[in-house]
């Protein structure tokens, strides 16, 4: 990590946790089982360039990642639509 103008250590860190619910229910002697994943995601969180006051690599370097969440946000929107079209490969 390194520090810019919002904070002293800027955090890239990405946290995926993945739960496994499973539920069991009978009824009239017959036993059903239903299991439903839930799936939480924090990505490194994208940070205003004029607040960080990041020059040279550091700046590109936040840049690029500014634009591949918004690339990302675009695919989650897509697919949580039902969009025919999902733009997996929106990156310029």
């Amino acid at each position: 990590t390194a520090c810019n103008g919002v904070n002293e250590t800027s955090s890239r860190s990405h946290l995926v946790v993945r739960a496994r619910i499973t539920t069991t229910a009978t009824l009239d002697a017959r036993t059903t089982t239903t299991t439903g994943h839930l799936n939480l995601i924090d990505l490194a969180g994208s940070e205003r360039l004029k607040a960080t006051c990041a020059a040279g690599d550091r700046r590109r370097e936040a840049q690029h990642i500014n634009r591949s969440l918004s690339a990302l946000g675009d695919v989650i929107a897509a697919l949580g639509n039902g969009s025919r079209h999902v733009p997996y490969r929106n990156w310029k």
